[in-house]
């Protein structure tokens, strides 16, 4: 991003107004910033009607709502939560748009490239939420978390906004290495999580030894593209023995508190990063196929 920016009052536009999308909305227009949301289907609907971001306790924040992002305006900050595998079909308009800066918040394990060059390097940004979220029947109910965690981006002058519209952030200076580490780690606990959801009960004993395998096979391939294993407790975590790394995975599913955090993601976000993982693997990636999820019927 170039040029300097007035934090008091911003444009922004956010593509993809899910529960992490309509947090970032919601808490930015509380901050006082001029903010649209790009939506589509029942969830422009109800934006539409409302005409604001409505939480599950009621409180509102009044927004612009549009179908698509209007290539015209200067918007101060595009930011883009949709999933990785729908950002493709937006990168014509983004491309044309003349946003000052893009964002692209969202899991992915594929090189940052093709979407800097797409948008142009020196508006492109990246992030990632610490953030858990959903929409219940339109309303957001949303936990920004605060314990050993922060929204991580690309850019301080973001991560200063961010912070002060309530959502604290920090920077990271390789966040291709971020990414990629935190999709190598975050697949067999979403998988694990999801799991213990779905069952009722944690995951038993093998099913913590497959996914503790797998995770060591992601942060392998990490370090096989060039990348580090960053952040810290993450490298040290991947460093433990198999079976001291299923054992803390099998004794986390049993705790209420990570079953609910780590079973929000999409269903098929875990298979997407597999497959995303797996292409860009040389020698493939076994033991993260092995606990892929079969595709979600209807």
């Amino acid at each position: 991003m170039s040029g300097s920016i007035d934090p008091s009052s911003l444009r922004i536009a956010v593509v993809g107004p899910g529960g992490i999308g309509s947090t970032f909305a919601f808490r930015l227009a509380r901050a006082g910033h001029e903010v649209t949301v790009v939506a589509r289907g029942t969830r422009l609907e109800c934006l539409r009607r409302e005409r604001a971001i409505v939480t599950v306790t009621g409180e509102r924040a009044e927004v612009r709502v549009a179908e698509r992002l209007d290539p015209a305006t200067a918007w101060d900050l595009v930011l883009v939560t949709v999933l990785a595998a729908e950002v493709d079909v937006l990168l014509p308009d983004l491309a044309g748009s003349a946003a000052h800066a893009i964002m692209f918040m969202f899991n992915t394990f594929r090189p940052l490239d093709g979407l800097r060059d797409t948008v142009g390097a020196p508006r492109a940004v990246f992030g990632f939420p610490a953030i858990v979220a959903g929409l219940e029947d339109g309303r957001l109910a949303s936990e920004i978390l605060r314990r050993g965690a922060a929204t991580t981006v690309s850019d301080r002058r973001w991560a200063a906004v961010f912070t002060a519209a309530g959502i604290p952030a920090t920077t990271h200076p390789d966040m291709q290495s971020w990414l990629r580490t935190h999709a190598a780690f975050v697949v067999p606990v979403l998988l694990a999580g999801l799991r213990a959801r779905l069952t009722g009960h944690g995951i038993d004993r093998r099913e913590a030894a497959d996914l503790a395998r797998a995770l060591r096979e992601g942060l392998r391939l990490v370090r096989r593209l060039g990348n580090d294993v960053t952040p810290r407790p993450i490298a040290l975590f991947g460093r433990l023995p198999v079976p001291v790394a299923a054992a803390l995975l099998w004794t986390a599913t049993r705790v209420p508190a990570f079953v609910r955090t780590s079973s929000v993601a999409p269903r098929d976000e875990p298979a997407a990063l597999i497959d995303e993982m797996n292409s860009l693997a040389p020698q493939g990636t076994p033991a993260l196929l092995a606990v892929r999820p079969a595709p979600i019927a209807g």
